[in-house]
């Protein structure tokens, strides 16, 4: 989560120094709520993208983890999305849904329990 959460900080720094230089918004801070919800968006984009389209995340790359659904292929978007959507709540409530797996038999994350995706650790070759 760290590596993933330093690769995304560098993506919110150049898209939202985009908008406030598409939005002159020093001169607008009535803006900051419209900023918050674009940054909001991106990363949604970010990470949805990445398990819609390879199921792992630059960082998920590097530590050889893959995100699949039940039936052993990639994320839909609905999912993808709902994922996203859990895992932020999970977050605002203390990580809740993270710390589930310390004590899931399988040390699955809640939101994937719920979705009925899972991370896999992809073996070296």
């Amino acid at each position: 989560m760290l590596y993933d959460a330093l690769l995304l900080a560098a993506v919110l720094f150049i898209t939202g120094f985009a908008f406030i230089y598409v939005t002159n918004f020093p001169r607008h801070p009535d803006l900051s709520p419209l900023l918050r919800v674009y940054l909001f968006a991106v990363m949604a984009v970010y990470f949805c993208w990445f398990w819609c389209k390879s199921g792992q995340t630059l960082a998920m790359k590097t530590w050889r983890i893959k995100l699949q659904n039940r039936d052993g292929g990639l994320l839909t978007p609905t999912q993808a999305l709902l994922r996203f959507a859990l895992a932020c709540v999970g977050i605002a409530l203390g990580g809740l849904t993270t710390w589930w797996a310390l004590i899931d038999h399988e040390q699955q994350f809640l939101h994937d329990r719920l979705l009925g995706s899972r991370l896999l650790e992809i073996p070296r070759q």
